[in-house]
């Protein structure tokens, strides 16, 4: 395996990580209604959106060359 190919898994494990994360804090603002829980749904949202752009570019920039 090379580094590329652990990078992306890396990455792409990260990214399912977040999504995971952030869906379990919806649906711990949907038990208790704590505005914290909320936002860290939208933190695990974004961290999830910015991995998946550089995995994209990441995955663009190796064609490249």
């Amino acid at each position: 395996m090379s580094v590329t190919t652990a990078h992306k898994i890396l990455i792409a494990t990260a990214i399912g990580f977040f999504l995971v994360y952030a869906l379990w804090e919806l649906a711990h603002y949907n038990q208790t209604g704590d505005s914290q829980a909320i936002a860290w749904s939208l933190a695990g949202t974004a961290a999830a959106v910015a991995l998946a752009v550089y995995l994209w570019r990441f995955i663009r920039s190796l064609g490249a060359s």
